[in-house]
């Protein structure tokens, strides 16, 4: 097994594969490649959640920190 892969990656593989999905339904192909797509699109879902979980991130941030997008200013300072 792949080791040190970004989760990152198990993100925007499940995220094609439940897309891939949608429009596969939208075109009317048949029925067996949507249901085991699906499946399998199931278990990629388990695996990146479990991924995410695991995965060794550290951070300096705290709650104060709010939002990185849209720090707020200290009103203290």
């Amino acid at each position: 097994m792949i080791r040190n892969v970004s989760p990152m990656v198990y993100i925007a593989i499940t995220t094609l594969a439940l897309i891939t999905v949608t429009i596969m339904s939208a075109m009317n192909l048949p029925f067996n490649w949507i249901f085991y797509l699906t499946v399998l699109g199931q278990g990629m879902v388990v695996l990146m959640v479990y991924k995410v979980l695991t995965d060794n991130y550290t951070t300096n941030k705290t709650f104060e920190d709010f939002y990185e997008d849209c720090p707020i200013k200290n009103e203290e300072a």
